[in-house]
């Protein structure tokens, strides 16, 4: 990844224009910025006041929209094909990271990003679902769809970190785990079910964020964790509105009404008490400002850490232990209501 695109703060270079309407009113605005950066007419204080004005209107409209996005609008923006991925914050936020590959069993799967490193100056163990940027990379690693062996790879450098000390940070980023047959003749429904079994059971601090798509069984299969948080536009969800969609009324064309059913939004998941914390994104979505997203990463982990890490390990153990019997308490109080009135 380019530096300049990883701390890039600018406006229009990734716009969502096409796939998400709303957005129209930002393309307007840039490219009347375009044209200004052109005009030979206006003096350089002219300029630098209309600069300034136009930046202000698109930031206010720039607020506006992403705070009035529909679930599927959210979908659009989470699937963003410059938003940033596991290896951009890798690059931004880690220290001397050292790759581990492997699941000692069949192969590497790319899929799955672990690995040693320091985030302001904590040890920690990275494990991370890629979904490549250029098409040959999301190729090469199934568009972030983990075979087995990306599983035992996650739950065997989890291990290790474990036996040495070493938190854990997951940043899951998936459609679901990959549904192909050769997953299926590998064991994948078994090898993500060791992971749900093995994770409450490690005595080092576990942090899981979603930083665009959590997506089934795919995702839960690195997301067992003593806090769990989601970047303001992601989304996570029992299966793809598309999914659901073709469940539900046998066409895709529908997956905006399943949208709005799965509650995949991360405020709708933090009231249902499914997830910890939401993150705040720059104006205008994470994949505007590289840099930003990486900070508020940043201090979420840190600040999270500092408080796991005072804990003794049979308290971390039993906090977590308590915290995934409530999940999604909210949401089951709710149904429990419904079933009595």
């Amino acid at each position: 990844m380019h530096p300049e695109r990883r701390g890039w703060g600018g406006f229009g270079a990734y716009s969502l224009t096409g796939d998400l309407p709303r957005e129209q009113a930002l393309a307007v605005l840039e490219a009347r910025m375009a044209e200004l950066e052109g005009r030979t007419d206006l003096s350089t204080v002219e300029k630098s006041a209309e600069r300034a004005a136009l930046r202000a209107s698109w930031v206010n409209a720039a607020r506006r929209i992403y705070s009035e996005l529909q679930p599927w609008e959210t979908v659009f923006v989470a699937r963003h094909p410059m938003r940033p991925l596991v290896r951009d914050y890798i690059g931004l936020l880690v220290e001397d990271f050292c790759e581990l590959h492997g699941d000692r069993v069949f192969g590497d799967d790319p899929a799955i990003v672990t690995g040693f490193g320091f985030i302001a100056e904590q040890r920690v163990m990275i494990v991370g679902q890629n979904r490549g940027r250029s098409l040959d990379e999301r190729v090469a690693c199934n568009f972030g769809c983990a075979h087995p062996e990306g599983y035992r790879k996650a739950l065997g450098k989890m291990q290790l970190a474990a036996k040495f000390g070493v938190p854990i940070v997951s940043l899951i980023d998936t459609p679901g785990a990959f549904p192909g047959m050769a997953a299926e003749e590998r064991g994948i429904a078994r090898a993500i079910a060791a992971n749900l079994m093995a994770m409450p059971r490690l005595p080092v601090p576990l942090i899981s964020v979603v930083i665009g798509e959590g997506g089934s069984g795919g995702a839960l299969g690195i997301g067992v964790a003593d806090r769990m948080a989601m970047f303001e536009h992601s989304i996570f969800s029992v299966i793809s509105p598309e999914g659901c969609a073709a469940i539900l009324w046998k066409t895709s064309t529908q997956a905006h009404a399943a949208a709005a059913a799965l509650k995949l939004q991360a405020h709708d998941l933090f009231e249902q008490d499914v997830i910890d914390e939401i993150l705040p994104e720059p104006v205008g979505g994470a994949h505007r400002n590289y840099a930003e997203a990486a900070a508020t990463l940043e201090r979420f982990v840190v600040t999270t850490l500092q408080e796991l890490t005072a804990l003794p390990a049979e308290v971390l153990l039993e906090r977590r232990y308590q915290r995934l019997r409530t999940v999604g308490s909210s949401f089951k109080s709710v149904l429990k209501h419904r079933h009595t009135a």
